[in-house]
């Protein structure tokens, strides 16, 4: 990993690899680099018509490969799989719905198997096809077989326990601000198929990659990568912090000019220094303190850059204050400042000057359910952070704020009992009190007891909605929460869980936070 001079004065963006990374270890014909190899004929096995396996099948489909296609929803449900279904059939795809599908071993004359990242590993149909010798890619390693064979839009890659979305939509607006046609993919919502293979191509692509996505790409070679922070989450699916951590850690393979980690979190510089990088990559921090020499940071309310300047070791590089992240919020929050400067750090390592970094930190709002205000009633702020659905999360959003009743709980997904004590023990000064939700409260309480027994806590039975006629769970919530508060505190929903138990995911909790809050004004200024 070098620390060599490098001059980040330049306006335009830097070439992209010029050499990509491919495993051809591992591949199930050779050649396959790109999406004008010879594709046609090549026995394919998509698991799963998600977004992504879609993408996946239509892809190769297109390209002559003889795709079947398996998901383990039931036809005729009407769902979105059997619209799906019916669009490959067209393309001549073979579709098997149902779980009987799901839990058949691959057929014998299958050359590859392309999974969804929801699939886990040890899904007997990919563990079979492992033992068979048959390449098992994720619908990453695809993609990045799929670009065109010159002249390809170089990536820049995210990932991390939280943060990742943030940061891809602070780094493409900073690429746009440079005049960049530049996308958000991935994890964060497009399929990166679906923007590989976009008709008008991008000029550089921002690539949101989740654990699960990383545990099966092998040849991404990035322009540059980060890893925010990593804490544990997804051990349900992983089966161990270590898989975890090892499949965050490929995020950092092969990159070519810089692999940017947390200066906070040492776990992040110890995956860039196991990392198989391209000679010359250079390995760059980010601090919210006082950067050093190849580190990002703050002096006092300005970021500043002092990896991507020439004379580094004595000057820095103004890319904006704190004023420009601040929008339409009374404050920032801490982890939002070390988010914008992951993507400062992405951006200056591939060219990006400092004043469109400055510019597009200026124009980026959050995406909704992260750190979203509500408004203050009777003195107190609602906040929405339903996004914060792990202890780490949590936990970063619980500090931006001094006196808080927090609401809480869910699906814990595998989270240990010490982590849940550590999260509770750091807290406990900030918290007012406490409102629980979802199926895995009684676990949280328990923390809150050993750790933080003054704290009051409330503790919401979905059943207990009887006790406010026509009411949904959520305005008890609020109600519980108001009557904890103080004016000046804060009610924050950073639930440190999953929502599944409850709503369709942590969209649709924020959303019933919002309305509720929304109600429980009504009611106030009406004196109700």
């Amino acid at each position: 990993m070098s620390d060599g001079p490098q001059d980040g004065s330049q306006d335009g963006p830097q070439d992209g690899p010029q050499d990509d990374w491919i495993d051809t270890t591992y591949e199930p014909r050779p050649g396959l680099t790109h999406r004008d190899a010879d594709w046609a004929g090549l026995r394919v096995l998509v698991c799963g018509l998600g977004v992504s396996g879609f993408a996946a099948a239509d892809a190769l489909a297109e390209r002559g490969a003889l795709v079947t296609a398996v998901d383990g929803l039931p036809p005729g449900e009407r769902t979105v799989v059997d619209e799906r279904a019916g669009i490959l059939d067209i393309l001549d795809v073979t579709v098997r719905q149902g779980p009987e599908h799901v839990a058949a071993l691959p057929p014998e004359d299958v050359d590859l198997v392309v999974t969804s990242p929801g699939w886990r590993p040890d899904q007997p149909l990919l563990l079979e096809a492992a033992a068979r010798g048959i390449p098992v890619w994720g619908e990453v390693e695809l993609a990045w077989r799929m670009r065109t064979r010159e002249g390809a839009a170089p990536w820049l890659t995210i990932t991390g326990t939280n943060g990742k979305t943030t940061t891809v939509g602070m780094l493409t607006s900073i690429l746009r601000a440079a005049g960049l046609r530049a996308t958000a993919a991935g994890n964060v919502g497009t399929p990166i198929l679906e923007a590989v293979l976009h008709p008008d191509p991008y000029d550089v692509i921002a690539v949101e990659l989740s654990s699960f996505q990383l545990h099966w790409q092998r040849s991404v070679s990035p322009v540059a990568s980060a890893c925010l922070n990593v804490a544990p989450d997804h051990l349900d699916w992983h089966g161990s912090f270590e898989e975890y951590l090892r499949a965050k850690g490929k995020v950092y393979e092969h990159t070519h000019i810089a692999c940017v980690y947390n200066v906070n979190d040492p776990l992040t510089e110890q995956l860039v220094m196991e990392a198989e990088v391209v000679e010359g990559c250079r390995a760059i921090g980010f601090t919210l303190g006082v950067p050093a020499p190849s580190m990002l940071g703050l002096v006092e309310d300005v970021l500043a850059d002092r990896a991507f300047v020439e004379q580094r070791a004595s000057s820095a590089a103004e890319l904006g204050t704190l004023a420009d992240l601040q929008g339409d919020a009374p404050d920032v929050a801490p982890h939002y400042v070390a988010n914008a400067l992951a993507a400062a750090a992405l951006a200056r390592a591939y060219g990006v000057g400092p004043l469109s970094v400055r510019d597009g930190l200026r124009a980026y709002r959050p995406e909704p359910h992260r750190i979203a205000e509500l408004g203050s009633v009777d003195g107190v702020r609602f906040v929405d952070d339903s996004k914060a659905t792990n202890p780490h999360a949590a936990e970063a959003s619980l500090t931006a704020y001094e006196s808080i009743v927090w609401v809480a709980g869910g699906l814990l997904k595998g989270a240990e009992d010490a982590v849940l004590d550590e999260l509770v023990a750091r807290a406990k000064g900030r918290l007012r009190g406490v409102v629980l939700i979802g199926r895995d409260r009684a676990r949280l309480a328990e923390a809150l007891a050993r750790h933080a027994p003054d704290v009051p806590v409330v503790d919401v039975d979905p059943s207990d909605t009887g006790a406010m006629p026509g009411a949904d769970v959520m305005d008890l919530v609020v109600e519980r929460a108001a009557g904890l508060a103080h004016p000046g505190d804060v009610v924050l929903l950073a639930p440190a869980a999953a929502s599944m138990d409850m709503f369709t995911d942590y969209g649709a909790r924020g959303d019933a936070f919002a309305a509720a809050v929304a109600r429980h004004r009504t009611r106030r200024e009406g004196g109700a």
